[in-house]
């Protein structure tokens, strides 16, 4: 029951240690840490993940920055209270972690696959030049009755696709995660820099419920 829970959310990275560990949250007395990874694009560029890990899974007084990773687990979200408003974040929830001195050749080095249900309507639009994009609000579900929210975007041939789904919709995206920096307006004159993360969708399939 459980592992097959675990299937509809598998999450793999590998990259650079860019930071050292945050204290996150405790949870019955084990604490969890944030830790960001610097994983490159075939587009030569690159984005920045953060991976909640356990201080049960690796030494959080220990710094690796600098080291590479590779990580296994779910990308997982929960809501915090800030500004009178919840805020959606997200990070990689490691379940296995390996470190090496060098980079680590032969993985992918960014790869997610959900199975979930739409939440939202999907947003589709064009950009000035014409690009068509999608965004989808996917629900993926965890034991226990929790659900984790991941914001996914589609694009061209796919966008139009994940146009037609409805609230509900059972359907897989396979795709990787992106990051990407945008300004909060905090006040008429402030602006904050944050960084949002999402899948990018490079494939997607909807499930037929009535056929299964």
């Amino acid at each position: 029951m459980t592992d097959k829970v675990f299937d509809n959310n598998q999450v793999s990275v590998a990259g650079e240690v860019i930071s050292e560990f945050t204290f996150s949250h405790e949870v019955f007395g084990e604490g969890f840490y944030l830790l960001e990874v610097l994983v490159g694009r075939l587009s030569n560029s690159y984005d920045v993940i953060p991976i909640m890990v356990s201080e049960r899974l690796i030494d959080v007084k220990e710094s690796y920055k600098g080291k590479f990773v590779e990580v296994s687990g779910q990308f997982r979200s929960y809501n915090r209270h800030e500004d009178n408003k919840n805020r959606l974040v997200l990070s990689v929830f490691a379940r296995e972690i390996k470190v090496e001195d060098q980079e680590i050749e032969g993985v992918k080095p960014n790869y997610i696959f959900l199975d979930g249900f739409v939440c939202k309507p999907p947003v589709y639009r064009k950009t000035p030049l014409g690009r068509e994009i999608a965004d989808i609000l996917l629900a993926v579900n965890r034991p226990y009755g929790k659900s984790d929210y991941i914001p996914c975007i589609c694009w061209g041939r796919n966008a139009r696709f994940a146009e037609t789904f409805e609230v509900g919709g059972h359907i897989q995206v396979w795709g990787r995660i992106q990051s990407r920096e945008y300004q909060k307006k905090m006040s008429e004159i402030d602006f904050e820099k944050r960084i949002a993360y999402e899948v990018s969708v490079s494939k997607l399939e909807y499930i037929d419920n009535e056929e299964e």
